[in-house]
């Protein structure tokens, strides 16, 4: 019997991992969620593993009817959620009862929105990975974004979603504490991203490399989980130069001959041509996820030990959220 029925699937809903890695080598792409950071934090609130897979819904999201009770967990961007009609908090696991609907709207606040399971979610994983690569068709369930009728199936729970769901049964304050996402996620509609030099940043004249980290870019309509094409100064080089391609990955701002830089997303290709004036920091691609079509950014030059720190001071910030999620179900 499935646990979950899509009554609706919204714009684009697909399932995804933490991604499909060591096979880039072979031309096949990492993918796996945009928001890294919320979908890690929605498995923790049903005691996951971390890197479990989950519903990711861009914008306008799905409404899901549940055949099973389950311990679910709302994250990323606010895609008003609603269950039986009632809004419902996100960033806190949430114990929902066999017959209910949960509905997503639009987004109000950032971008993308995922859904973990307590179990997780039954699909066969590819090369490694439940990941949803739509333009191969692969992973995910059938290769595909979720359709009108589709069954999902959750796995066995663990012992803290259990000891979760036992304690959310028996309380009279079911929301009463929550995980604050803003040290890792950053919601403002123009936020500053934080890049390190690309490869080809000296090749570029120094009126683009100035306007690159002064001004504003915006994020065109044609914007989805490949790439981002950006809107603003035109960015030149030096001299004309020729290029082989070369590994590119998740943040890599290339320049193609147009000037207007194009950010990749988790759904990159493996390699690309385009000369690389900046790389955005892994600690700042969930807050670049989160940014919708038509607002800008302002990219901020750091330096990679930089970098380094703020990725270590993210990922003890999530061991703690772990740690006090453990606490939470324990006592």
């Amino acid at each position: 019997m499935n646990s979950v029925c899509v009554l609706e699937p919204g714009l684009y809903t697909t399932i995804q991992d933490i991604g499909r890695f060591g096979y880039q080598k072979y031309g096949v792409i990492v993918s796996g969620a945009m928001d890294f950071y919320a979908l890690r934090i929605a498995n923790l609130l049903v005691g996951n593993k971390e890197e479990e897979a989950t519903i990711e819904m861009t914008l306008s999201g799905a409404t899901l009817q549940f055949q099973k009770t389950a311990l679910i967990a709302i994250t990323g961007g606010d895609l008003m959620p609603h269950i039986d009609g009632k809004p419902v908090p996100m960033w806190r696991p949430i114990l929902i009862s066999k017959g209910s609907v949960l509905q997503f709207k639009f987004a109000v606040k950032g971008c993308r929105a995922y859904v973990a399971f307590a179990g997780g979610i039954q699909v066969p994983k590819v090369m490694r990975s439940k990941s949803t690569y739509v333009r191969a068709g692969i992973g995910g369930l059938y290769g595909r974004t979720l359709q009108r009728g589709d069954g999902l199936t959750s796995g066995n729970w663990s012992y803290i979603a259990e000891a979760l769901a036992q304690k959310l049964a028996l309380s009279s304050e079911p929301y009463s504490w929550s995980v604050n996402p803003y040290p890792l996620i950053r919601f403002h509609r123009n936020p500053s991203i934080r890049v390190l030099k690309g490869s080809e940043y000296d090749r570029f004249d120094e009126a683009s490399k100035q306007a690159f980290f002064s001004e504003p870019y915006t994020i065109t309509t044609q914007a989805d989980r490949m790439g981002y094409r950006l809107a603003g100064p035109s960015l030149a080089l030096t001299e004309k130069m020729d290029m082989f391609s070369e590994a590119v990955t998740y943040g890599t701002v290339q320049v193609p001959a147009n000037g207007q830089p194009i950010i990749l997303m988790a759904d990159r290709q493996t390699t690309g041509g385009y000369p690389k004036i900046a790389q955005v920091i892994t600690a700042d691609l969930s807050t670049l996820a989160q940014l919708q079509p038509n607002t800008s950014v302002l990219f901020q030059k750091v330096d990679l030990e930089e970098a380094e720190t703020i990725l270590l001071q993210n990922e003890h910030i999530l061991q703690q959220i772990a740690i006090q999620i453990e606490i939470k179900a324990s006592y």
